[in-house]
């Protein structure tokens, strides 16, 4: 069991999200910054989907109840474990006892903690996820207070190759205060003038104090209209990461996105930068890209695949490099991929 001595400005419990219900008007909600949560859950051997808390902005302090190993992700909140500096991206081993405390974020906006064994939580339409506006989800669909208290499903003090728990380089997002997030265009580009996607795709958004989980607000250049047309269009499917624009000002889709929605939509962020929509704060700046479906699709399985790779140098104690190989065989030509096995 888990005891927030402090709850922090905003800790919510969220896994992978609320999904097959979005036809019937419920958002998926779900982590914000889905890859963090993944890469937390992966360094303490749960399934990626598995339910964490999202700390925003400043973290809480917790009581371990019971021993458990942790990793926190995302921002760094300049963690402590009974005093001692705590390393993002690591998994550690807390004893009964033990206090762990988050505090401001350096940089970023989001730390996910995941804890070995996952979090017994009500699952609510398949997911554990806190969607605040229904209160369904996490505890008792609200944010964490002080006092509150959680159980953990099944904990583990302690796990293999704790060693290797430890992820870098390629593995970690640069979150910062300047960022380039790439976009496909569509699905209603044509509702602005190409001077309008130009200065899109050249000016700097500031990140407005009014977003949230449901949407990240920016400030700065509108995107001007084609002719005689609206922002307004019939409401269709909004997706994580759509970048709709009331008024000419783009909003950033988030994770407690409506289903539908009834303003233009001239670009959507790209899976793999969603990460880092979401670690942005207010005063933030941002800037915008387009890049091709194929080129969005390609970098998206380019992170997976990293993860994956991580994923199982630490289930097996050591690297795998995997290797491409043309086979001649009987006449015939054969593509095959070869596990090289290298030592830590």
């Amino acid at each position: 069991m888990i005891s927030f001595i402090k709850s922090g400005l905003m800790t919510t419990v969220q896994d992978g999200g609320r999904t097959g219900y979005q036809r019937f008007g419920m958002p998926t909600a779900g982590a914000m910054d889905r890859y963090a949560m993944y890469l937390a859950n992966t360094l303490v051997g749960n399934d990626m989907d598995a339910a964490v808390l999202e700390a925003t902005v400043s973290g809480p302090k917790l009581l371990f109840q019971t021993g458990c190993a942790f990793a926190i992700t995302g921002a760094d909140m300049q963690a402590r474990l009974d005093g001692m500096p705590v390393e993002p991206n690591r998994a550690y081993s807390a004893q009964k006892g033990s206090l762990l405390e988050l505090r401001y974020a350096m940089s970023g906006c989001r730390s996910y903690i995941a804890f070995a064994g996952g979090l017994a939580v009500q699952s609510v339409m398949g997911s554990c996820s806190t969607y605040t506006k229904a209160k369904i989800g996490g505890i008792d669909g609200r944010r964490a207070n002080d006092g509150d208290t959680i159980k953990l499903l099944s904990p583990k003090k302690t796990l293999k190759n704790m060693a290797l728990r430890h992820a870098g380089g390629a593995l970690i997002p640069a979150y910062g205060s300047g960022v380039t997030l790439r976009v496909t265009l569509g699905p209603q580009q044509d509702r602005f003038t190409e001077a309008g996607l130009a200065a899109l795709f050249s000016e700097e958004y500031t990140v407005t104090s009014e977003s949230d989980r449901m949407g990240c607000r920016l400030m700065g250049k509108e995107l001007e209209l084609a002719g005689n047309k609206t922002a307004d269009i019939v409401s269709d499917a909004v997706a994580f990461g759509s970048v709709q624009a009331p008024n000419g000002r783009p909003i950033i889709m988030m994770a407690d996105h409506q289903t539908t929605g009834g303003y233009a939509k001239p670009c959507c962020v790209i899976t793999a930068d969603i990460p880092l929509a979401a670690q942005l704060k207010p005063g933030d700046k941002v800037r915008f890209m387009p890049i091709s479906v194929e080129q969005a699709q390609s970098i998206h399985l380019e992170h997976m695949k990293r993860l994956k790779a991580f994923s199982d140098t630490i289930e097996h104690g050591f690297l795998l490099k995997h290797r491409p190989l043309l086979m001649h065989l009987a006449g015939r030509g054969f593509n095959i991929q070869v596990d090289e096995v290298l030592k830590t």
